[in-house]
C-alpha cells in the first residue's frame, strides 16, 4: 500500500518543512536566491529522511523464542528477540518495542543506532507473572527513525508466541501411591506370574503400551497390534477428579481456596505422570483424556480453569465410576449427598485418595498465601496433628468432617488441606496406616452440633470394616 511521505513527519520535521516552505516564499518576494536555497533545503531534508527511513522499514526479519515457554507461578522465563536486517542498505536508528500483557509487566523497549547489511541482533527480556494463564506475546512495533529525528514510521511485525503460566507445582512424596499400581515391584511380579500363556486377554495396542506387553500370538490372528493383560494397563491408571464449582470455594484472587485446589491439581498432576502412571483429568464440566503428554496437557487445561457455574457433579461422577485404577479426588465443600456420589466411585480393588480443602479457613485468611517448598522430605516429622485445626480461631467445617467420614468408610484415603497447611504434609498424611486416619475421620467440632453428623451416621464402620483395606492387593 502506497503512503504519503508525509505520514510519520515528527513534530521536528514539520517544523522543518514550515519553515522551508516560508523561506521559500520570503525567497521569492524579497528576491533573496540565498533565502530561497535554504527554503529548499529545509523542505528537501524532510522528505529525503522520509524516503531513506521508508526503504528499511519493511525489510526486517522477526523472530521470537520463550525460554521456557511454560513456567509455574512466580517464575522467570527468558525471551529472545531475533532482528535481522534482510535489505541491501543498513537502517537508520530503529526503536523496537514488544507486545506484552499487562499482567506480565511493562513493555521492553529497545533503542538500536542502526543495523548493518545482513546485520542481526538478537534482544532479550525476562517475563515473570503472578498470574496463571495463557498470554500471547507480540507483535513487535518497531519504529525506523532517521538520524535528525524528522521522522518515524512505524510497523507491526507478524509473529506472536504463546506464554503459559501454570499453577504452582509443589513436590510430593512418593510413599503415597504404592508402586504395584504403577505395574511395578513384587506386586507386578506376582499378578504376572498367576496367569500362563493360555490366559491372555488380547486387546488392540494403545499409545503408551509398552512394547514388551503385545502378544504376537494374537497379532498375528487379529492383523494388527494386540497386548496382554489388561488387568495390567488399568492398574496403571490414575484419575484425578477438581471440583471447579463456585460454590464450592471460598476467598478471592490468588488466595481463594479454588486457586490452591488448582495447584494441589497440578502438583498431583505432575506426580503421577514422573510415576509412569497414564493419567486423566476430569472436572465438573470437561475431562482430559490420558496419553504421552498428559502433563503437559493437563498444565495447559489447568492454566486457563475458571470457576464454574454448575450445581452438580453428575457428569464427574459418571465419568469417575468407570475410571478405575487410582482415583483422586480434590473438592472443596462437599455436601453429603455429593459425598455419597463420590464415594461409591471406588470400585472393588482400586485406590481412592481424598484431598478435601477445608474452605473456611481461606475465607478466615484472605491474606494467606502458602509458602513454595523447594521439595518432599519424607524423613521430617509430620507436623500435621498441630496444624489440623488450620488458622488461629479457624475451626473444621461439620460439612467438610461429615465428608470424611463418608469417604473414610467407603475406603478411601483421607486427608484435609487448610489454608496453613502445606500440600507435601497434607500428601504425606495419606501414607499414614488407615487406622489412624479413620481414627481422625469422628473428631467432630463440640461446636458442630447434631449437624455436624447428619448424613454420617447410617454410614459409620463397625467391627471389621475398620480393617478394609481399598489399597493395592498383597
Amino acid at each position: 500500500m502506497r503512503t504519503s511521505l508525509l505520514a510519520g513527519m515528527t513534530t521536528r520535521g514539520i517544523c522543518f518543512l514550515s519553515a522551508g516552505g516560508v523561506a521559500v516564499l520570503l525567497g521569492f518576494v524579497l528576491g533573496e536566491r540565498g533565502l530561497l536555497s535554504v527554503g529548499v533545503a529545509l523542505i528537501a531534508l524532510p522528505l529525503l529522511a522520509a524516503f531513506a527511513a521508508r526503504r528499511g522499514q519493511y525489510r526486517l526479519s522477526t523472530a521470537r523464542i520463550i525460554t521456557p515457554a511454560r513456567v509455574p507461578i512466580g517464575h522467570t522465563a527468558t525471551v529472545t528477540l531475533r532482528l535481522e536486517n534482510v535489505s541491501r542498505v543498513p537502517t537508520g536508528l530503529l526503536l523496537a518495542e514488544d507486545t506484552v500483557p499487562y499482567a506480565l509487566g511493562s513493555k521492553p523497549r529497545y533503542v538500536l543506532d542502526k543495523i548493518e547489511r545482513r546485520g542481526i541482533r538478537q534482544l532479550t527480556y525476562s517475563l515473570r507473572s503472578d498470574l496463571r494463564g495463557k498470554f500471547e506475546i507480540g507483535p513487535v512495533q518497531l519504529r525506523v527513525a532517521d538520524s535528525f529525528g524528522l521522522v518515524e514510521l512505524e510497523r507491526s511485525a507478524s509473529g506472536r508466541s504463546t506464554f503459559v503460566v501454570t499453577p504452582r507445582i509443589v513436590p510430593l512424596s512418593r510413599t503415597v501411591i504404592s508402586r504395584t499400581w504403577a505395574g511395578e515391584g513384587e506386586g507386578r511380579a506376582r499378578l504376572t506370574s498367576t496367569a500362563g500363556e493360555d490366559d491372555v486377554i488380547p486387546r488392540e495396542y494403545r499409545d503408551g503400551d509398552e512394547l514388551r506387553r503385545v502378544h504376537w500370538r494374537s497379532t498375528a490372528r487379529y492383523g494388527e497390534l494386540m497386548v496382554r493383560r489388561e488387568e495390567q494397563r488399568w492398574r496403571n491408571r490414575a484419575t484425578i477428579f477438581l471440583d471447579t464449582r463456585s460454590r464450592s470455594h471460598l476467598g478471592t484472587g490468588m488466595v481463594s481456596s479454588f486457586e490452591a485446589a488448582v495447584s494441589v491439581a497440578a502438583s498431583v498432576g505432575t506426580h503421577i505422570a514422573s510415576e509412569g502412571l497414564t493419567g486423566q483429568f476430569v472436572t465438573d464440566v470437561a475431562t482430559v483424556r490420558g496419553g504421552p503428554l498428559f502433563a503437559d496437557a493437563l498444565l495447559d487445561s489447568l492454566a486457563v480453569v475458571h470457576p464454574s457455574t454448575s450445581r452438580n457433579l453428575d457428569p464427574a461422577i459418571a465419568e469417575l465410576r468407570t475410571a478405575g485404577g487410582v482415583v483422586i479426588a480434590i473438592v472443596g465443600r462437599l455436601p453429603a449427598p455429593e459425598a455419597r456420589q463420590l464415594a461409591a466411585c471406588r470400585r472393588e480393588g482400586s485406590q481412592g485418595l481424598a484431598i478435601l480443602l477445608d474452605v473456611a479457613s481461606w475465607a478466615a485468611e484472605p491474606q494467606h498465601a502458602e509458602q513454595p517448598v523447594t521439595g518432599p522430605d519424607d524423613n521430617a516429622p509430620d507436623n500435621g496433628a498441630l496444624r489440623a485445626a488450620g488458622p488461629p480461631g479457624v475451626r473444621r467445617s461439620a460439612e467438610t468432617t461429615a465428608a470424611e467420614a463418608i469417604l473414610v468408610s467407603a475406603g478411601w484415603r483421607v486427608t484435609i488441606l487448610d489454608a496453613a497447611t502445606p500440600l507435601s504434609v497434607a500428601w504425606r498424611r495419606l501414607a499414614q496406616p488407615r487406622a489412624s486416619v479413620r481414627s481422625q475421620a469422628w473428631m467432630v467440632p463440640a461446636s458442630a452440633g447434631p449437624a455436624g453428623l447428619q448424613g454420617v451416621a447410617d454410614t459409620r464402620p463397625t467391627g471389621p470394616a475398620l480393617a478394609a483395606d481399598g489399597g493395592a492387593p498383597s
